[in-house]
């Protein structure tokens, strides 16, 4: 089952990613919410502890309701921030059940994070509050929250949580950077591919 699991879910992450590359939104509309659905059936198709698996599923659905406020049909931007804002605070209650070990790579992931924020997050931010400024606060507590996510993902010194949280951090500032500061051909695929990448680390976390 785990096999099967894994192999689908590449393949829907393909196909959405094919969807990105070639702009295909007939395609999209169907393999994006699959692949986070079937990367919900790995989490629990692991044989975790209850908690740890009733947490990740909470925080992977919230992830799903993201998904499907920012695609483009739907476009809830505001609603899919504040989704994918609840289930990073989700996935650090997991991180936590894991156990916050490390200081030295929770330390290491802070610098790095506050680097980020500081170069990207910055223009970022200024970008989204030239197209709206009710956008400013949404998007300084989205920035917040994800990389406090990032360093508790590194805290726990498990490769699998520390490549999906960094991953994480990876897609959404592509994200943020296309949204309101440029947008490039290539950005919508590393979107994807960065966001599927850090679901399902996250998700394989478990097994």
């Amino acid at each position: 089952m785990q096999i099967v699991l894994l192999v689908a879910t590449g393949l829907a992450a393909i196909a959405n990613w094919w969807s990105r590359w070639r702009d295909s939104k007939s395609i999209e509309l169907w393999s994006k919410p699959l692949t986070t659905v079937l990367v919900i059936g790995l989490a629990l198709a692991s044989e975790a502890p209850t908690g740890h698996i009733v947490v990740a599923v909470v925080a992977l659905v919230l992830c799903l309701a993201g998904d499907v406020a920012l695609m483009p049909v739907v476009d809830k931007f505001v609603i899919g921030l504040a989704a994918f804002l609840l289930g990073h605070i989700a996935f650090m209650v997991l991180f936590v059940r894991y156990g916050l070990e490390s200081s030295v790579l929770a330390g290491t992931m802070l610098i790095l994070a506050g680097a980020l924020v500081a170069t990207v997050g910055v223009q970022i931010v200024r970008g989204a509050t030239v197209a709206d400024p009710a956008l400013r606060t949404p998007v300084l507590a989205y920035l917040a929250v994800i990389s406090v996510m990032c360093v508790c993902g590194w805290a726990t010194g498990m490769g699998w949580v520390i490549a999906g949280s960094t991953l994480f951090l990876l897609s959404d500032s592509v994200l943020g950077w296309r949204q309101f500061v440029r947008d490039r051909p290539w950005m919508p695929v590393a979107v994807m591919v960065t966001y599927h990448g850090a679901i399902a680390s996250l998700a394989l976390s478990l097994w």
